[in-house]
């Protein structure tokens, strides 16, 4: 039976606004893991907003979808400083000595970072910008801004498009990793990750009008992203250390065991790598084949 654009993105919607609103009282008693699913809460529904912006007025969209990236912005700030403190946590318990006393430090750091971040989100959870997109996304739930032409189209139709835009989006920025310097692949795979996370969320959006091939392309694409994740979370950690080593330097201290918390990191970013090239095989071929 022909399923209109309009019931099935509205249904979408629905669900991904009841996610993020959901997660909102566990970021407030600070729950495990809450930072991290309001966050991702709010850039999938950012995400399918952008998709499938083609769906509706643009203007009031986009001003939602700058919002969101305002809250996962915030968010954003503590959800790094958590994944940082557990990667380091659990590098310590791989080290002895010196090497588990500076993964250690390296973990109490972090933690504080993440405990002002998380309380810079519930000032801003409390603040009238947050209790205005409230309103808003209650709005979208209720009578989001359709475009009136797009509403009755065939949503197995405009699902497809979306779905091959964005799976082509990501092929565009894999093969152009070719022609890219090598001082920039970091910042790149980002990218690709990006991209990545995009077409998930799209396929996530379109699998109850598409089924199983939008729950295939969700899950490579989602393969795609963690590859990637991995590869980012261990770059940041690398980061982190050298910054916490310079500093350490300046004070007379020898940065040796710094220096091998680095290389462990740098060796998980390459293994990450490693699964790169066949997280990536699906793009080869052409969508819906």
């Amino acid at each position: 039976m022909r399923t209109a654009t309009g019931p099935a993105l509205r249904a979408a919607l629905d669900e991904d606004v009841d996610r993020l609103l959901s997660a909102e009282p566990e970021v407030r008693a600070d729950a495990h893991d809450s930072v991290h699913q309001m966050r991702v809460a709010t850039r999938r529904l950012r995400s399918v907003l952008r998709s499938y912006r083609d769906v509706f007025r643009r203007k009031e969209i986009d001003e939602i979808r700058e919002e969101l990236r305002w809250l996962a912005g915030l968010l954003g700030v503590a959800r790094d400083a958590e994944v940082r403190a557990e990667r380091f946590a659990a590098l310590a318990a791989e080290q002895s000595g010196e090497q588990r006393r500076v993964c250690r430090r390296l973990v109490t750091v972090e933690r504080h970072r993440y405990a002002e971040a998380h309380r810079e989100v519930l000032r801003a959870l409390d603040g009238e910008r947050y209790r205005r997109l409230r309103r808003r996304l209650k709005a979208l739930r209720r009578d989001p801004p359709l475009r009136r032409k797009r509403v009755r189209a065939d949503a197995t139709r405009t699902f497809s498009g979306v779905l091959r835009d964005d799976f082509r989006r990501v092929r565009r920025l894999v093969r152009a990793e070719e022609t890219v310097e090598p001082a920039d692949r970091v910042e790149h795979l980002h990218e690709i990750r990006k991209a990545a996370k995009r077409l998930r969320y799209s396929a996530d959006a379109a699998v109850p009008v598409l089924n199983g091939p939008a729950e295939e392309l969700s899950a490579r694409a989602k393969k795609l992203q963690t590859v990637l994740g991995d590869h980012r979370d261990a770059i940041e950690a690398m980061t982190t250390i050298r910054a916490r080593a310079a500093a350490a330097s300046t004070r007379g201290i020898v940065t040796a065991d710094y220096d091998r918390l680095y290389d462990a990191e740098s060796d998980a970013a390459r293994k990450a790598l490693d699964q790169y090239p066949a997280a990536t095989e699906f793009l080869r071929h052409k969508y819906g084949h």
